[in-house]
């Protein structure tokens, strides 16, 4: 027996006229404007209504971006260029991979091992890779003019 996700109160909506609920062809602002025509005036949604439009626009034109119809995995990241869906797999516990850049699937664009754009922030948050290398000429630098300058002192001092 096949279930009905028919509520009682669809009894009570006529199927056609004036007062029938919403069509199977209904675009979302006509919905919109539905809902918004049950509001009091002084509800807080009529007052942001045309607000955010960037947002808005901004996170339309996101949905579009390359791989998001394949839907990804558990968790996602995004191509800084094209906003393409990358499968994200790391432990921020660890430092990051010394391994050559991976290039998008989508536009080619070298990715960042340890920088992510997520959907609504960017991480930078991977342990970077030890500055011994970089620090060790100024600890050696360090040490021979600390020895030096005991060298000088004991020399000449005593």
């Amino acid at each position: 027996m096949a279930s009905s996700t028919h509520s009682p109160q669809d009894e009570d909506r006529p199927d056609s006229g004036p007062d029938a609920g919403p069509s199977a062809d209904s675009d979302a602002k006509s919905s919109t404007e539905r809902h918004s025509a049950k509001l009091p005036e002084s509800h807080w949604a009529r007052a942001r209504d045309g607000t955010n439009t960037e947002a808005l626009e901004y996170l339309r034109n996101r949905s579009k971006a390359p791989g998001v119809a394949d839907g990804g995995s558990e968790r996602n990241h995004y191509c800084l260029k094209c906003n393409g869906v990358l499968p994200l797999r790391y432990d921020s516990r660890k430092a990051a991979e010394k391994v050559p850049p991976k290039k998008c699937p989508h536009c080619g664009e070298p990715i960042e091992q340890r920088v992510r754009a997520m959907f609504n922030w960017v991480e930078t948050d991977q342990v970077p890779g030890s500055d011994a290398r970089a620090m060790a000429p100024l600890v050696v630098g360090l040490i021979l003019i600390v020895a030096g300058a005991v060298w000088l002192a004991v020399r000449f001092l005593l």
